[in-house]
């Protein structure tokens, strides 16, 4: 026994209207439309067990239907603020140019096609547009998820939401903020999360049938089967109450949606977006899966993975005075050799530096100029070899960012930046192909 009656009865109704009171709500509406959906059904069961005097499984019911909801929609939440996260990379102002050549900033939604659009080192990109003055590089990373910043001179395309880091350019802007690349990345997935997966159309289809079903079958038990098989009419309308209660499909109706919510939501939270619960039920019968690489299989941040001296003389030397120019740089090809230079490397003092943009950095080192840049710099300098063009070849074709550190006499040192496998990649992709998905 639970106890006195009175005491169970007690704490099951404080259960069940502090629980329950808004699906009793949305019940009477429901039945108030002659739509006999689950609240309908749950207000029914649920008073249908009170008044057969089972008052633990009335206060059960409306408890776990409660959590259940509430499950649904924190996950549904955790999904809406995976999207709020992408609505925020792009910026509410923009700095346009106005017909009298001044700039103005206005909002991002309210600047027109064809405006000419101003951004400096460290803005972020408010519109799709295309470069019209100036050279830059722009991290990309929130758009194609490639970890290295990328040139942009005139007449190259830039993207809402995306970072400017060196210079500053101007861009024509050439779709309206709500049909930018990010916007309609962010409308996809707020479309893709109101379609309903296979499971979850034939529960409601299921559900639309069966609820009136059990409320006509009830009611033929409490109503029409006392005149055809006799015995007393509080009795049938007992067994009817109790086929209400027993029949209430709460767990099938709720079960679906939940855990479809759910999933979504946790991919949402690994930085995984399904496009909605159709495709997340379409993983059992994938084949097939395609992988990008940077940030997925590696981490996403470049680091200095070879050190070739070219100048047996200043093999010792190279480093630092690399390390030493590059640290003055903010690009992350640059950074990434800085951060390669030992503990152990005392770094030089550079003076007369200066950014070459788009190629890399010089500067003087105890009187001598050095310049550290990518192979368009060599190329323009006209230093680049046969055979050293074969060797930066022979790294870009690996994926790696070569660097080549310079003085007078030409290459010295070479350097080779790359976005590093991670650990795990190795062993995630050993997995799918364990259950036979190709990748």
């Amino acid at each position: 026994s639970l106890g006195p009656t009175w005491v169970v009865a007690l704490l099951a109704l404080v259960s069940i209207f502090s629980c329950g009171l808004t699906t009793y709500k949305k019940g009477w509406i429901a039945l108030k439309n002659f739509n006999l959906n689950i609240n309908a059904l749950m207000s029914i069961a649920v008073t249908g067990a009170i008044l057969i005097g089972q008052w633990p499984e009335a206060a059960m019911v409306m408890f776990l239907f409660t959590v259940a909801e509430l499950i649904e929609a924190k996950s549904l939440d955790r999904a809406r603020n995976a999207i709020s996260g992408l609505m925020q990379l792009t910026p509410e102002l923009a700095t346009v140019k106005q017909a009298d050549g001044s700039w103005q900033e206005i909002e991002a939604k309210n600047v027109e096609l064809g405006a000419i659009v101003r951004i400096k080192p460290g803005e972020r990109v408010g519109l799709d547009g295309e470069v019209v003055s100036g050279n830059s590089t722009i991290d990309q990373a929130s758009i194609t998820g490639e970890s290295l910043p990328v040139e942009k001179t005139i007449g190259d395309k830039v993207f809402a939401g995306t970072i400017n880091q060196a210079g500053s350019l101007e861009y024509r802007v050439t779709a309206a903020a709500n049909n930018s690349t990010l916007a309609r990345i962010i409308h996809a997935v707020e479309a893709a999360q109101g379609s309903r997966a296979p499971t979850q159309r034939f529960v409601d289809s299921f559900s639309r049938i069966y609820t009136p079903v059990v409320f006509v079958v009830a009611l033929g038990v409490a109503l029409i089967a006392p005149l055809f098989f006799g015995g007393q009419w509080f009795d049938w309308i007992y067994r009817a109450l109790v086929l209400l209660v027993v029949a209430c499909p709460c767990a099938l109706v709720i079960s679906t949606p939940v855990t479809i919510v759910s999933g979504l939501a946790a991919a949402a939270r690994k930085g995984i977006l399904i496009k909605g619960g159709v495709y997340l039920e379409m993983g059992e019968k994938l084949d097939y899966l395609a992988l990008d690489k940077t940030g997925t299989l590696t981490h996403g941040k470049p680091v200095q993975t070879d050190y070739v001296p070219l100048d047996p003389t200043v093999a010792e030397s190279a480093p630092a005075i690399a390390a030493s120019l590059a640290g003055r740089s903010d690009h992350p090809v640059s950074q990434a050799i800085a951060k390669a230079a030992d503990n152990s490397l005392t770094l030089y003092e550079v003076t007369a530096f200066e950014a070459l943009g788009g190629r890399g950095v010089k500067g003087e080192v105890n009187g001598q100029m050095y310049h550290l840049g990518n192979h368009r710099l060599v190329e323009e300098l006209g230093l680049c070899s046969p055979a050293l063009e074969a060797r930066l070849d022979a790294l870009e074709m690996q994926g790696k960012t070569v660097v080549l550190l310079l003085d007078a006499s030409g290459p010295i040192a070479l350097f080779a930046v790359a976005d590093t496998v991670k650990e795990t990649s190795r062993e995630a992709i050993a997995q799918l192909h364990e259950l036979g998905i190709k990748t």
